[in-house]
């Protein structure tokens, strides 16, 4: 059997990387000015957060929903449907923005309308993947994808608040602009339209599809202990930008001081997505999960140590190094495990599970930064992880998750597979050997969408919290 050729001459799965590279720039734009806008517009910060969490809340809500619908449509045209509705609500509010006649409306909308979209969107594009992506190049392709998440992140926000002083709309006019661009690479990418079992899950109720995924992940402990450290994990990073910024600007910081700060996540993240390989074959999977969220608990207390403004970034970037490794692990994971018929609903289900606490982390954090103070509201945090991870630590099923296979069989969902901590699926579950994407989220505190790639590396710290680009 011939090898297949180089990751970088897939051209399908190329495009799909460049389209969302292009979209998840355009996100981090407006990661930072939109909140910049909301304060302009209404004074209140507050009201900014509301906005973010309905966004958030928006795209968890629609999630499962999404899910099914995605493994029973044509998931090219519901890529394109979803770019074009992101694409259109941001060049709606430029032109408010332009006309000077935004109004808080209008921002929910777009907020609302993006989280719809985002929701769709995440679960095609992670079945697309699955399907123009060779089992054994999924790392490398996972890889990548934590690369373009890292590397937005460092360059967005510097680059967003500099269009932003040039004038209100050019951040959302690039936004704009990017969706567009996403819109014709995911065209060009061509990906499959429709898995070949699509017509079985047509058959049944939306309620039928969702209960089938929770049966099929509820069978496999070890996948279900990562989900549930990886749900206080993300938790705990939406809810670390507030005390991290009222920290450094405690300590004598200016803006440009956090700005600096938060470029350290990204600058970890890229170096992690280089040598998350490497680290990833150090540990199993359910172990190396818990040594990074082990870690990132450990930095989240060490930024409190009193060693100056610019003391933050080093654990930071110390945390974000080892993150990218147990994304592309748990991705991998989910791929070598889920049928392709039942992967938009997986995604999303998997979203869900991680993600459902997420829009509590800036409300967590800001209270928790006003009555015990930024020192106090980090170690809490950190803390608080920490003993998860100790109860965590002691789950012989998150130790034995492998992701293996017994037999390699690809029963489909119909058939029985042993589960990855060795228990047996039970009908309507089923391991596969094929190859899927996961797509991932979460960023400190953010409430525009990374693209963010759901079953997404579950584990996502340090970016945005949900949304696929």
């Amino acid at each position: 059997m011939s090898e297949p050729p180089p990751l970088r001459r897939n051209f399908r799965f190329q495009m799909l990387w460049i389209g969302a590279a292009t979209s998840e720039l355009g996100s981090t734009l407006t990661w930072l000015a939109l909140p910049l806008l909301i304060l302009a517009v209404t004074g209140s910060a507050a009201l900014a957060g509301l906005v973010g969490a309905c966004r958030i809340a928006t795209n968890l809500l629609i999630s499962l929903p999404a899910g099914v619908w995605a493994d029973r449509w044509d998931r090219r045209r519901i890529m394109l449907v979803s770019e074009a509705v992101r694409c259109l609500s941001m060049a709606a509010l430029a032109v408010v923005v332009f006309a000077d006649r935004v109004e808080l409306w209008h921002i929910v909308a777009v907020a609302v309308a993006n989280g719809t979209a985002d929701a769709f969107f995440r679960p095609a594009r992670d079945t697309a993947i699955r399907t123009v992506v060779p089992a054994e190049q999924l790392s490398l392709a996972y890889a990548q994808e934590e690369a373009r998440g890292h590397a937005a992140s460092l360059a967005g926000p510097p680059l967003g608040g500099l269009l932003f002083g040039l004038g209100r709309v050019f951040p959302f006019v690039v936004d704009a602009i990017t969706y567009l661009i996403s819109l014709v690479a995911v065209a060009l990418a061509r990906v499959p339209r429709r898995s070949e079992d699509s017509t079985r899950s047509r058959k049944s109720g939306m309620g039928a599809d969702i209960a089938e995924a929770g049966r099929w992940l509820w069978r496999r402990s070890g996948l279900r202990a990562a989900l549930a450290l990886s749900l206080i994990a993300n938790l705990v990073a939406n809810a670390l930008l507030l005390p991290v910024i009222v920290l450094v600007g405690d300590r004598g910081g200016d803006p440009a001081i956090t700005g600096v700060v938060l470029a350290g996540m990204g600058l970890g993240g890229l170096l992690g997505a280089a040598v998350s390989a490497r680290i990833g074959a150090l540990l199993p999977p359910g172990r190396l999960i818990l040594a990074v969220v082990g870690l990132f608990a450990l930095a989240v207390c060490a930024i409190a140590l009193p060693l100056g403004p610019y003391w933050p970034v080093v654990p930071l970037f110390s945390a974000m190094v080892a993150t990218p490794a147990a994304n592309v692990v748990l991705r991998v994971l989910v791929a070598t495990l889920v049928p392709e018929a039942m992967m938009g609903r997986m995604t999303s289900l998997i979203t869900v599970a991680s993600m459902g606490l997420a829009p509590l982390g800036p409300l967590l954090g800001g209270v928790l930064a006003e009555y015990v103070g930024s020192t106090g509201a980090l170690l809490l945090l950190g803390g608080g992880l920490a003993a998860c991870c100790a109860l965590a630590a002691g789950s012989p099923a998150l130790h034995a998750l492998t992701g293996a296979v017994a037999d390699g069989r690809d029963s489909g969902p119909g058939g029985t597979d042993p589960g990855p901590d060795g228990t047996d699926s039970g009908p309507g579950g089923g391991g596969s050997g094929s190859a899927v994407a996961g797509s991932g989220s979460s960023g400190a505190g953010s409430g525009s969408s990374d693209d963010g790639s759901g079953a997404s590396g579950a584990v996502e710290l340090g970016r945005e919290a949900v949304g696929e680009r």
